[in-house]
């Protein structure tokens, strides 16, 4: 009994930003306990052969690659699935991007993309998904948060504004979806070496800054955030809604 708490056997799961890093991670991880899996993504090759890998290893897993940050995309893109695939049991909102200037100096156009990329798309897929979801009286979403939720740190207040927006997006969509049998929660990773992150993993200032700062003592590895997924996702967290869950080391709770 216990072990079918966190079996996600028959749900399908769409994992936004899904071709790499985190996103990747994630997929691989549901795709292990059970779930059937739709990537999404710009970049068409990447996609590809992300689900050629997790084919290979005898997942089941489809490609979506629809544009997260336009609405009407967003909209017809989950309408796709839902028509050809089959219905979206999970969703975890992953899209987002980086962009490091002093905030004097910031480019607006890097303002309005991150704001596009990382808050805006959890909304449009967020909303095209959850109608859909509504009707059938069930339904997970997980929002990708981040320590930047409630920390900020020099060059990235945009980033941290966006994340802040995430957390309470998450407590929004739980006030609203919650009587419709919907469980929305974030997910906020710590520091993390991923693609987004390269630029800091390969700079030793940096890495010793954060290994003395993290508890922890180290980067997390993005295997590491597989069982707070599965957790959100499965039967597991039925009572869990609105919540953020940290996965950083310990990060978030000292000086």
């Amino acid at each position: 009994m216990a072990f079918e708490l966190f079996q996600l056997t028959g749900q399908r799961a769409l994992i936004t930003g899904s071709s790499q890093g985190i996103g990747f991670a994630l997929a691989q991880g549901l795709a292990e306990h059970g779930a059937e899996i739709v990537l999404n993504g710009r970049d068409a090759g990447k996609l590809e052969a992300a689900a050629a890998k997790l084919k290979s290893a005898g997942h089941r897993v489809s490609v979506a690659g629809f544009d997260v940050t336009n609405a009407q995309a967003a909209r017809d893109g989950v309408g796709a699935i839902e028509q050809n695939t089959g219905p979206i049991d999970i969703l975890i909102n992953n899209a987002g991007m980086q962009f490091r200037s002093p905030l004097e100096d910031f480019p607006v156009e890097r303002w309005e993309q991150l704001l596009a990329t990382n808050i805006s798309s959890a909304f449009y897929v967020g909303q095209a998904v959850a109608r859909h979801m509504i009707p059938r009286g069930r339904g997970k979403i997980i929002n990708i948060a981040s320590v930047q939720s409630e920390l900020a740190r020099p060059g990235i207040a945009p980033y941290t504004a966006t994340k802040g927006a995430i957390k309470n997006l998450t407590r929004g969509m739980c006030t609203d979806w919650a009587k419709y049998g919907l469980q929305i929660n974030a997910l906020a990773p710590g520091y993390f070496k991923t693609p987004l992150n390269q630029a800091l993993v390969d700079n030793p200032e940096f890495s010793g800054w954060l290994e003395k700062r993290t508890p922890a003592g180290r980067w997390g590895n993005v295997e590491e955030l597989v069982g707070a997924a599965v957790f959100l996702s499965g039967r597991a967290s039925s009572f869990v809604n609105g919540h953020t869950l940290y996965v950083d080391g310990g990060i978030t709770t000292s000086l």
